[in-house]
This record gives C-alpha cells, structure tokens and sequence, in this order.
C-alpha cells in the first residue's frame, strides 16, 4: 500500500470580514510589501513563492505569505507540487479602491 501526502489547502478569509487595519499592519512590513508588488508586476498571474526576490529563509517567506493571505490581500492554491499566490485584485480595488494602484506607485 503506497501513502501519499496530503495535499495542502489554504483557508482564505471571505473580504466582508477584512478589516483595513489588518490589511495595513500586513502592508507595514518591507519584506511583505515587496511580495505585492511583485505580484502587482506579474499583472495577474500567479506566483509560486520562490518567483518572489527575497534574501530570507523559507520559514520566514511562508510566515510573510500567511500573513498576507489572513489579511485578505493574497489567495493561494496548490498546482501539482508548487504552491501558486495571486492577488485578490478585483475583491481588494472593490473594498479598498486605490490601494493597489498606491502600492504600485511604490514599487
């Protein structure tokens, strides 16, 4: 009998319930900032973490990414072996218009 992992899910929290002073507290760290921008370059097409130019480890990577994912800004779903991250564009320029285009103008 072979075993096989589990495959990953990510819970992703409903945009009702995002408040705006999670979504700033997940935008006040450089290093997560820089992973929306990122992903604000890649114009709607999923990452996978380690498309993401960052000088840190994988641990504190998944912590930055979880962060964002519980704040509301990033959706994050397992293609195969590789865990794909987006942003939730069309949700966060409905509920916060202008932050996206104001964390571009950043980059």
């Amino acid at each position: 009998m072979r075993c096989y992992p589990a495959v990953k899910t990510y819970s992703h929290p409903a945009m009702a319930d995002i408040e705006l002073a999670a979504v700033m507290q997940a935008l006040s760290d450089p290093c997560r900032l820089a992973i929306v921008q990122e992903l604000l370059k890649a114009e709607g097409r999923a990452l996978a973490c380690n498309e993401v130019p960052l000088k840190i480890s994988k641990a504190t990577r998944s912590h930055h990414f979880e962060v964002l994912r519980d704040a509301g800004l990033i959706s994050t779903k397992v293609v195969g072996t590789k865990c794909m991250t987006s942003l939730r564009t069309t949700e966060l320029n409905k509920y916060f218009p202008g932050l996206l285009k104001l964390i571009a103008s950043r980059a």
